[in-house]
Order: C-alpha cells, then structure tokens, then sequence
C-alpha cells in the first residue's frame, strides 16, 4: 500500500459514524480510547508512520558494501517477514545472527506475527551442543541464521531436520534482485499481504492484545549449570525501552546479550539510527565515530581498552601543559597546573601557598612520566617516592608488583632507613587467610617480577629488601 492511500484510509476513520458505542455492566457510556496494551513492537510502525524518511539502519554488509535504509523501509521489511511467519504458522523463531539489518527486522517481525511468538536470539559465541540444547528446550520451529553461522547448527540439524533455516546471506540488495532466503521470505509476506487486502499493520499485532505475554527468551550462558531461558513479557520491555531522541547508536555490544539491554526497541522508539556492526572492526569503529557523529554506544571494558588504544585512537594533549620530561615513559617529573580551576592557595598560610605556587605553577606533588601516546601515568606522590642510591622507587608500582603474588591479599610499601643506599623499600604484607609466606619467599619471587635487576637489587636485596 502506498504512504498516500494508507494516510488517507486512517483518515477517513475520523469522519465515519460509529455503529454501536460501547458500555460497561452498568449501561454506562465506556471507550477503550485512552488505554493501550504496552508492547514495544509499536515503536517501529509508529516511528514509520511520524518519520518514514529518517534514517533507521546504517550498516556494512559482509560484501563491504555501506546499507542505509529509512524506517518506512525497514517497517516494510519487518512487517513483510511478519506475515511470512504468520502466513506459514510459525510461533517460536530463533536468531542466530550477529549485528545486522536481519537480526533487527526479526525482532519486531516475530513479536508482530502473533501474540504467543517467541523471539529466541543465541549466543552464536557458545559450543554447537550448547546452540543445540537452547533451541531444543525454548522449541523453536524456524530459525533466522546468518550464512556464516549455519554450521554452527550442524548438530541441531541432527536431531531436528524439520526446522526450517531461513538464512540471511547479509549482502548487498539495495540494487537488483533481493538475494538470498531471508530477502525472499521477506518479499513472499509482503506478496501475501499484497493479495490478502492490503492490511498492513493493522492485520498483525503490533500492539499485542496481551502485554503480559512473552516476547522473547534471552538464555544465560549456562556457566553453572545448563543455560537457563529468560523470560521476557511485552509490558516490561516497553517500560525498560528509554533513549536519546534522534540518537546515533552503535552496536557493539551483541543484540543476542539479553535482547541487547532492550536497545533495539529504545533506538526505534525515539526515532534514532542503528549502526549494526557484524563484527568489532575497531578500524571501522573509529571511522563511524568520527565520521557519522555516532552519540551512544555500548562495550565490555576489554573493547574499550582495546578501542583507545588502537592506531587510529588520536590522543589529545589538552592546550597550556607544562611539559619539560621526555615524552619516554621513563624520565620522571611532577604534575604541575596553571588554570583558573587552580586553587587560590591556603587559608592563612602565606608561607606554603607561596611553595604551592613555586615557578608560576599549582604543584599537585605527584610525580609522573609522560608515555609516547600522550598518556600520563603517576607513579607516586613526591613525599613517598623511594630515593634508593640514587635510583627513584616508586611505592605504588612496588605495590602494584607484589599485589599480583596469588597468595597476597593487600600490601604496602614505605621508605626505610640506609646506612648504604640512604633509603630501602619495606613491604607489609597480608597473607591471605590459608595460605603461608615468609620474607625470603616474597624476595626470591620479586626478583622474577620486577623490571631491571640493578633496581631489584636495591628494591627487594635479600639482606635488607622487604619482609613480611
């Protein structure tokens, strides 16, 4: 149905007499009209409906080639592989897919095609045996699998060879003929609404007649016990749905990890653009930041480290730094501020607010190097840092090393008194509650973990070096 004709068939509704108004038990006048079950597959029709040319998908298919399609396209898509499913009788559909365009489309289109469909997304991360126990316990009988992944259900198959495989081949089809099973399933629903009276919308269920209904099961990893499927209904998803209007999304973070923080229905809802990653191309991740101004994204702690400190990671070194240390990581200097965030100095104490100030500089006290990538790095405070012959021993990285002994709990490190180096470290250790250490085994095992042998020497020598 073309935007026109369905525009105005909604608007003619305004103008049409009502047959009959509804009543309650009483006789009394009653309206539906200003309640409506919460289901978040709303979100895509509706955002359809107010913004059909907004951009909903960005994505780089697996044959490299840059997808943009606009929410009208998208809801169109949905809503055909919506009446594929229902067309062919299918309640529980499982996704084994990574981030893309298919992945999302299902998501609303299975929730659309009827009210006990079950949306069943897995970790295509976990053993083939385990992929196989998930869709044999939440009984799907259809699966949505990228290409890439369809041996993954080799051991699925086995058991269960009447499960159909709609398989995504993630390639580009915004020229020609759509390609592969997934495009044609989509086109077939879309044919069959075509011939079934141009409902649209209006003859799925977009709006679920029971919001307390399952959505979708979101299974653990099973690192206990056997994975476990997480139940989720139509009404807790809408509520938890919250986002940024016009946000610029990026998947990172897998759509399969708990139906990806309901991330894939709050971008919808506030009209925003998913950025649908197949996998973590930290080069590409880098160009989308900076190139489509993306404003929200999610990652483990690891894809972030990784992230910053990849090549095309540009580290800025903020204007007015007073920087006279080699930019080596190893020359040691302290942290100094000019600003007008400085503190005006101390409260009638002339004496040390002009050493607080000495040079023209805020003295933090903080000794630091400065790496090669921009970064500082404090090693200690300028009145605990270690003089050892001469050498500076840092207290913070001491304790940094002997933290890491697997039978050491918690540990410190101060300057002792030297007749030959001037100062030595000395360490006071917790032993953890089962375990047992004496002070030649912490010495004997620091010489193996601390870096450069002169500096060992003096740091933990075994005649004077740290004990228990």
């Amino acid at each position: 149905m073309s935007r026109a004709t369905s525009r105005l068939r909604n608007l003619t509704q305004h103008f049409l007499p009502t047959s009959s108004w509804p009543t309650d038990p009483k006789g009394d006048f009653s309206h539906p009209f200003n309640r409506h079950t919460l289901s978040p597959t709303f979100f895509l029709p509706r955002a359809a409906a107010i913004e059909p040319d907004a951009q909903a998908i960005y994505h780089v298919t697996i044959n490299n080639k840059v997808l943009r399609r606009s929410y009208i396209e998208t809801a169109d898509r949905a809503r055909g592989f919506a009446y594929y499913l229902k067309r062919h009788g299918f309640k529980r559909v499982g996704i084994l897919c990574p981030n893309t365009p298919a992945f999302l489309e299902s998501i609303f289109a299975i929730a659309a095609a009827g009210a006990v469909n079950v949306d069943q997304a897995v970790n295509y991360r976990l053993k083939p045996e385990d992929i196989a126990y998930i869709f044999n316990h939440s009984e799907v009988d259809a699966i949505v699998v990228d290409e890439e992944l369809v041996p993954l259900l080799n051991e699925f198959k086995k058991q269960n060879g009447h499960v159909p495989l709609i398989i995504d081949t993630d390639t580009d089809a915004v020229e020609g003929e759509l390609s592969g099973p997934f495009d044609q399933a989509v086109l077939e629903g879309l044919h069959f609404d075509t011939s079934s009276g141009n409902r649209g919308w209006q003859g799925l269920e977009a709006q679920t007649p029971d919001e307390d209904a399952l959505i979708a099961l979101a299974y653990t990893s099973g690192t206990t016990s056997r994975p476990k499927g997480v139940e989720y209904i139509h009404r807790g998803c809408y509520l938890a749905a919250l986002a940024n209007g016009r946000c610029r999304y990026l998947w990172t973070l897998p759509m399969f990890h708990a139906m990806g923080w309901t991330f894939p229905w709050a971008v919808t809802a506030v009209r925003g653009t998913h950025y649908c990653l197949r996998k973590v191309d930290y080069s590409l991740i880098w160009r989308l930041l900076k190139e489509e101004g993306i404003t929200h994204y999610c990652a483990a702690p690891t894809v972030n480290t990784v992230l910053c400190n990849s090549k095309e990671a540009e580290t800025d070194v903020p204007e007015g730094t007073i920087i006279d240390v080699e930019k080596n990581g190893e020359e040691i200097g302290e942290v100094v501020f000019v600003g007008n965030i400085c503190a005006k100095g101390y409260y009638k104490n002339v004496e040390d607010t002009k050493k607080l100030f000495s040079g023209g500089v805020l003295h933090s006290g903080d000794l630091a190097v400065w790496h090669p990538d921009g970064a500082i790095q404090i090693l200690d405070r300028a009145k605990d840092i270690i003089i050892s012959g001469g050498e500076n021993i840092s207290s913070v990285a001491l304790e940094s090393m002997l933290a890491t002994h697997p039978d050491i709990f918690e540990v410190g490190v101060v300057a002792v008194p030297d007749s030959h180096w001037g100062e030595r470290p000395k360490a006071f250790i917790t032993v953890r509650d089962d375990k047992k250490l004496d002070g030649k085994d912490v010495i004997e095992w620091a010489k193996h973990h601390w870096e450069g042998e002169e500096e060992c020497a003096k740091a933990v020598g075994e005649k004077h070096g740290s004990e228990s």
